[in-house]
């Protein structure tokens, strides 16, 4: 890119050039962005600043949560309660939606967010990441419920993710294709630096946690056979496997060079649909990849239009290079 344009810059021309987003949304876009450069600075002091390892504590999935997990989400709903852009926020690591504080003017948004995706690799320096969805509050909506934030991801207004890894980069669509932007931590500002990015459509790698193979349903098993067979198989091309056990950090590789990602569903839980979470996680991922050419499936719906029946609600994912993922949908189908 010839010319570089801020994060503000940007948002501004999709507002008052495009018209493509209101004032609110930028607004709010741009405490998000500001909430995660603070994490951002968290996450790089690591040892130095006292937060590693574990908090004690488990969430309302259960898991552990890490002193960067607390640390994350206290900051994302610090900086975006009291802006007047939101009526309320939910976030995996809370059992309830947070209503916006009395003291604090009222918007008609509602945030979403995994405020440290990853955590398992927090301690070993490996790349997390925030992770978030924007939608409008319904309209008629007295107050504000629990039901207000079970649309289906269709319905996103705006949704993105902030990666902490070698470079600190947000990644964002608010409907008009995805853009990149990464912090300048000499400026403290977010510069772009990638447009209309777009995802091949084929590809040679994947990613999966291959230790569940033999937990899969058959369709994903046959998949992940025929890319083992290489060459010498039906897909007449040798595939290699990238797992980091971060979403974030799975996807952004998606988005940068192409890749399938999949969190499928496993037998071993086998009334829960899948593990990752349908709000926080696939909605957000989703709405991205398909903004980038890519598609995004729980192998047998399109992600965004599942109907969510639960704020926690945990689905099947499957995501990335568009000739990769069909073919899943096709094994699931002819299944």
């Amino acid at each position: 890119m010839s010319k570089r344009v801020s994060l503000t810059q940007y948002l501004v021309e999709q507002q008052r050039l495009h018209g493509r987003i209101p004032q609110e949304l930028r607004l709010l876009i741009e405490v998000v962005a500001r909430a995660c450069k603070r994490i951002a600075i968290s996450v790089n002091k690591g040892a130095l600043g006292d937060v590693l390892g574990s908090a004690g504590t488990d969430n309302v999935q259960g898991e552990v949560q890490k002193k960067l997990d607390i640390i994350a989400n206290e900051e994302l709903i610090g900086a975006n309660e009291w802006g007047g852009h939101l009526a309320a926020m939910a976030s995996e690591e809370m059992e309830g939606i947070y209503l916006v504080p009395n003291r604090y003017p009222k918007g008609e948004y509602l945030l979403m967010f995994d405020p440290l995706d990853g955590s398992s690799n927090i301690d070993v320096n490996v790349s997390i990441g925030t992770i978030f969805s924007v939608f409008k509050k319904p309209e008629g909506s007295q107050g504000v419920s629990e039901q207000d934030f079970l649309q289906p991801g269709t319905q996103q207004a705006a949704a993105g993710y902030c990666v902490y890894g070698p470079q600190t980069t947000l990644v964002l669509t608010v409907g008009d294709g995805v853009v990149m932007f990464t912090l300048d931590r000499e400026q403290g500002s977010w510069v772009q630096t990638a447009d209309a990015v777009r995802i091949p459509e084929d590809t040679k790698e994947f990613a999966i946690n291959m230790s569940n193979m033999r937990h899969w349903a058959p369709p994903v098993r046959r998949y992940i056979d025929e890319c083992l067979q290489g060459k010498e198989g039906p897909r007449g091309k040798d595939f290699n496997m990238r797992w980091v056990a971060s979403m974030v950090a799975d996807v952004h590789r998606i988005l940068t060079r192409g890749g399938v990602f999949m969190y499928p569903w496993d037998q071993r839980e086998p009334a829960k649909p899948g593990k990752l979470r349908l709000l926080y996680e696939a909605n957000p991922m989703g709405m991205l990849v398909e903004q980038a050419g890519g598609l995004a499936t729980t192998g047998t719906q399109r992600i965004l239009e599942v109907q969510p029946k639960l704020l926690h609600e945990r689905v099947s994912v499957m995501l990335g290079s568009r000739n990769e993922v069909q073919r899943l949908i096709d094994l699931h189908a002819a299944s």
